[in-house]
């Protein structure tokens, strides 16, 4: 891979939007019909209705967490948000950043040894798409730090 991508303009946000746009969706769309399943059962209390509404806005609030992932390159650093938890890192903790062939998403190695998933790009729906912000992100990095990989 002699070709290296251009550089995006600073700052960048990564995020799988397909599957992301699905997520939500389908969140939406389950906690509507679950809400007018509630409301047209006649039989239902309205303690059991609440119930139906309750888990319909628990489904979709589940569904929101999961689309919740994205990575956030500036001139500072990246930001990974994942699915509960957010990490701050400057370009020098950055070592590698890896999508290899199978993988479920990115995984930045750091320069404590550690490995953090970057759940914000994923190949799952959109591969392509998913390789270039893999690629992007790579060049932002070794642009940062001084490296070539």
């Amino acid at each position: 891979m002699s070709e290296s991508p251009a550089l995006p303009a600073l700052p960048v946000t990564f995020r799988p939007t397909r599957t992301r746009a699905v997520m939500l969706t389908a969140g939406v769309t389950i906690f509507v019909v679950i809400t007018v399943i509630a409301f047209l059962l006649p039989t239902l209390s309205p303690g059991e209705r609440a119930s139906f509404v309750f888990t319909g806005a628990l489904l979709c609030g589940v569904l929101v967490l999961l689309s919740r992932p994205k990575v956030v390159a500036d001139e500072s650093g990246v930001t990974v948000v994942n699915i509960a938890t957010s990490r701050r890192l400057a370009w020098a903790e950055i070592v590698q950043v890896n999508l290899r062939p199978g993988d479920p998403w990115v995984f930045l190695n750091l320069s404590d040894g550690t490995s953090l998933p970057a759940l914000g790009i994923q190949p799952g729906i959109g591969k392509q798409q998913a390789i270039g912000d893999a690629r992007a992100l790579r060049a932002l990095a070794d642009a940062r730090t001084g490296s070539e990989s």
